[in-house]
């Protein structure tokens, strides 16, 4: 597939995929446009496995030079390359999309919010969980019993831009003996982060299983709305206050995937 048919393609998905959240997205060029100054952009993947992955980078205010963008490379299965890019922008809707369009309605629909102590200083939106696989139940259910994003602190905390908004994707599955676990902080493998994250003790299996997560992490004490304006007439949504205390992990909503990929 010609690069420009590939773009043409990518851009319709992620269309179809924001009208699931209510959200009125248009192909403008070499960017699709969403409500006020918000877009999506769309990046060519590097290697030579790039026929299935994506690399899209939500913008948040167009037009700004220095505004922040967070990227996000996906992955999807599929029978053609068509299929699979589809799947692909599919998995960045459901993981990494709903954390944002979460950031900027705050009503909790979307996503879940959290402060957690080992992040001092930054407020975690997430959305649900893509657990695909045989046996997909327990590690779902590990992952919603876990805190897995405090675990990971230590690592992730030297590799965080202070007060920019910062995206985190968690990849984790596989089987006993042949597992993987991948964490990119802005579509950047961490590789300290990564290693955290595959020493933790979530369940490996006999057969293959895996999880794709996306946490969006934002300055605390600061409202998302003076960042991703939704329109000048748009009054700014309050964020939920985040629980005082929370006895089970992050990722207690998740979806099961079906043709996708990282």
């Amino acid at each position: 597939m010609r690069p420009q048919d590939r773009l043409a393609v990518i851009q319709r998905c992620v269309v179809r995929e924001m009208a699931r959240f209510g959200q009125e997205f248009t192909v403008d060029g070499e960017v699709v446009r969403g409500p006020g100054t918000t877009a999506v952009a769309v990046r060519e993947h590097p290697g030579d496995d790039g026929a299935g992955h994506v690399d899209l980078g939500y913008v948040l205010q167009l037009g700004s030079a220095d505004a922040p963008v967070v990227w996000d490379c996906t992955a999807g299965l599929g029978k053609t390359e068509e299929e699979k890019l589809a799947n692909a922008v599919r998995m960045w809707a459901t993981t990494t999309a709903s954390a944002l369009v979460e950031l900027t309605e705050g009503r909790g629909e979307h996503g879940d919010h959290a402060d957690h102590p080992e992040l001092p200083g930054w407020h975690a939106v997430q959305g649900p969980a893509a657990v695909f696989g045989f046996g997909n139940e327990r590690l779902a259910g590990w992952l919603a019993e876990h805190r897995v994003l405090p675990a990971l602190a230590p690592a992730l905390l030297p590799e965080l831009a202070t007060g920019r908004p910062t995206g985190v994707k968690l990849f984790l599955g596989g089987k006993a003996g042949d597992d993987v676990a991948e964490v990119r902080i802005n579509g950047e493998v961490s590789e300290a982060a990564s290693a955290a994250l595959r020493a933790l003790d979530w369940p490996r299996g006999e057969r293959l299983c895996w999880a794709r997560l996306f946490v969006l992490l934002t300055a605390r004490g600061t409202t998302s709305p003076t960042v991703l304006s939704t329109g000048p007439a748009t009054p700014a949504p309050v964020r939920p206050p985040a629980p005082a205390a929370r006895p089970r992990g992050l990722f207690a909503r998740w979806r099961q995937a079906g043709r996708a990929g990282r």
